[in-house]
């Protein structure tokens, strides 16, 4: 009788039952030309995230959490009209996800004027939190904090001319940019710039400009198909493996690497954001334990900050007391929240591209010898800024 009086006040008042659950978008890539592979990985750790959030009680004194999935495609319009879906039609709160800076970057135009507050998870050019929007988070290493750990392996390594074959997007300029910028500073350094769009799939001309070069290293700032593209053209033409090559990011931790690149995958450095040596939290540890047993492979960095979004936010809800974007927003900015890492978690309104920013350490890794396990991979270096403050 009384759940019957409350559902049919819940219609007089004209809201859904649904309502009841609190709405979290989810924008990722999951289909071409984004990385669909690095989409899903954020998606598992997300919807794990909120089963373990909901098993433990929900939000609020027992609101149920709900995910809302959109497929960003890897394009600033899809990404843009997924954001605007979640917001409009579906109601949500909280809009983490953003693998892709184009695409980040792009919704935060539009989250500047609906008010929900967005989470980059993965995507790491500047303007996405440079620009000092109030909806604008992110918990991902900023370009910078990247270069620093490209520059710091130059200056391990004693290379002096560098190579980037780079994407056209913001990705790809922004992280070309500031490695231009950074081998300035540091002089001595000769840098080569490449560009491509990331529809073309014969690369060839671009890696034969660069074996012209006779670089020391090579930085392949491609992702998801033009990355392995970029593996296999180089190595057809000779010039891997004579000639080390650094990938941007973490895709060689995935378990498709060594399937598609049985032969030439060993000598590739590249960066990492976790180890398996790294501490975690408790609920990190949980989570990695519960995704073990249930993907029958060890969560990377994708799915661990898939699910620390969830934790983020739930904890945000709860300690503000309200599903408000703007008091969530507060409570993000001054609040101290526990995630997959052992160490706290923080969104200051610190200076620059720091602004609303936490990132774990950046690792470079190598692997040395062919199928290796990522989590064995030689860590040729370790690199943790501190973020200036206001």
């Amino acid at each position: 009788m009384l759940a019957g009086a409350i559902v049919a006040g819940l219609l007089a008042s004209g809201l859904p039952v649904a309502a009841q659950d609190v709405g979290i978008g989810l924008v990722v890539p999951l289909s071409p030309p984004g990385d669909p592979v690095g989409g899903q990985l954020i998606r598992r750790g997300a919807e794990m995230g909120i089963d373990m959030v909901n098993a433990a009680g929900g939000v609020l004194g027992g609101r149920k959490l709900k995910l809302y999935v959109e497929d960003s495609q890897g394009k600033p319009e899809a990404g843009v009209a997924a954001y605007r879906r979640l917001v409009s039609e579906d109601k949500v709160v909280f809009v983490p996800g953003f693998f892709h800076s184009s695409v980040a970057i792009a919704a935060n135009e539009v989250a500047k004027e609906m008010g929900v507050p967005t989470m980059s998870l993965q995507a790491s050019a500047a303007d996405i939190t440079a620009k000092h929007y109030e909806v604008a988070f992110r918990t991902h290493v900023v370009d910078p904090v990247r270069v620093s750990a490209f520059m710091e392996f130059i200056r391990k390594k004693g290379f002096k001319r560098i190579s980037m074959i780079a994407e056209t997007t913001d990705y790809g300029i922004g992280i070309a940019d500031e490695t231009i910028a950074q081998a300035k500073k540091m002089g001595g350094i000769e840098v080569q710039k490449v560009p491509f769009d990331r529809t073309v799939t014969d690369l060839t001309p671009q890696l034969l400009q660069i074996k012209a070069f006779k670089p020391d290293l090579v930085i392949n700032i491609g992702v998801g198909q033009p990355l392995d593209l970029i593996i296999d053209q180089a190595t057809t033409i000779g010039l891997l493996p004579g000639t080390p090559m650094l990938v941007s990011y973490d895709a060689p931790v995935r378990p498709q690497y060594w399937k598609l690149h049985p032969k030439n995958g060993a000598g590739i450095y590249f960066i990492a954001y976790f180890s398996p040596k790294s501490p975690l939290s408790d609920i990190g540890a949980k989570f990695s334990k519960a995704y073990a047993e249930k993907y029958k492979e060890d969560p990377v960095y994708g799915a661990l900050n898939g699910f620390g979004a969830i934790e983020i936010i739930s904890q945000a809800i709860n300690e503000a007391k309200s599903t408000d974007p703007k008091a969530l927003i507060k409570t993000l900015e001054t609040g101290t929240f526990k995630s997959w890492p052992s160490n706290p978690v923080t969104f200051p309104r610190a200076k620059g591209v720091y602004w609303h920013n936490w990132s774990a350490p950046v690792l470079i890794l190598h692997y040395t010898k062919p199928m290796e396990d990522w989590k064995e991979a030689e860590v040729a270096v370790q690199y943790a800024p501190v973020a200036p403050k206001d």
